[in-house]
């Protein structure tokens, strides 16, 4: 068996920026155990597969497909930069003929156009409710050690804590932080926690309305330089913070 395996820098329009995804097409049915190895061995925060839901359908030609994800240790239920890396895949490499595109997956219908010379994404919108913070008090202080916190909240849909630094900090006070991921599994390992979310409020005469970083380390990803899906739950946090539906974010640089 033969499978064609794409590399794509993902969020960038540079080499060796962004962040990178594999993306495999499938032809048939592949057992889990063989997708999880390829990704182990592939060794990146996600690698795709992209299944023809019918056999007559080509790459080219069809508009809807089956798509999974999986990092170096399990499968996740979205992925947001693996998720345009294989929508890159089918439009640039794959010529694929169709301006939109719909991939099912265990999150749903995900839904991939063109706009110009972009690709956009229509994702699901995750809330959070508010989270004791003595609860995590130890993954907490693993993560950012005694900075002052302005919010935790948690997304029970996506299992992701979300951190919320106090606003009078700046980028580079977010962007100085080395949490050990050991020490961040050590500190929840009761299940709830999938990922963590740090985030900081933009500076007002800046030209981002937040920062961030993604840690998932008990999803076998140290650190995710740039993720999709923390975006689920970030977009819906900050548009009720900020009373925006528009909204630019940046990761550490």
């Amino acid at each position: 068996m033969q499978i064609p395996v794409f590399t794509v820098d993902a969020f960038t329009n540079k080499p060796f920026c962004g962040n990178p995804a594999a993306v495999c097409l499938i032809e048939d049915e592949l057992q889990d155990e063989i997708c999880q190895k390829i990704s182990s061995e592939m060794n990146l925060s996600e690698t795709a597969y992209i299944k023809k839901l019918n056999s007559k359908d080509t790459f080219s030609s069809a508009s809807r497909f089956g798509l999974r994800w999986f990092t170096p240790t399990r499968e996740v239920p979205l992925c947001g930069h693996a998720t345009l890396a294989s929508a890159a895949v089918l439009f640039y490499i794959q010529k694929n003929s169709n301006s939109s595109l719909t991939f099912e997956t265990l999150s749903g219908e995900l839904y991939a156009r063109l706009s110009g010379d972009h690709i956009v994404l229509d994702f699901p919108m995750h809330t959070s409710t508010p989270q004791d913070p003595q609860e995590v008090k130890e993954l907490i202080k693993t993560a950012v050690g005694d900075l002052a916190i302005q919010d935790v909240r948690y997304s029970s849909a996506t299992k992701k804590l979300l951190v919320r630094l106090c606003d009078t900090y700046n980028r580079s006070v977010l962007e100085s932080l080395k949490p050990d991921t050991e020490s961040l599994m050590k500190s929840d390992s009761t299940g709830k926690v999938a990922g963590l979310i740090i985030t900081l409020k933009g500076n007002q005469n800046g030209n981002y309305d937040f920062y961030c970083r993604y840690f998932s380390p008990w999803y076998g990803i140290p650190e995710d330089p740039v993720t999709g899906s923390a975006h689920t739950v970030l977009g819906s946090y900050w548009s009720e913070q900020l009373g925006k539906k528009e909204m630019l974010s940046a990761l550490p640089l």
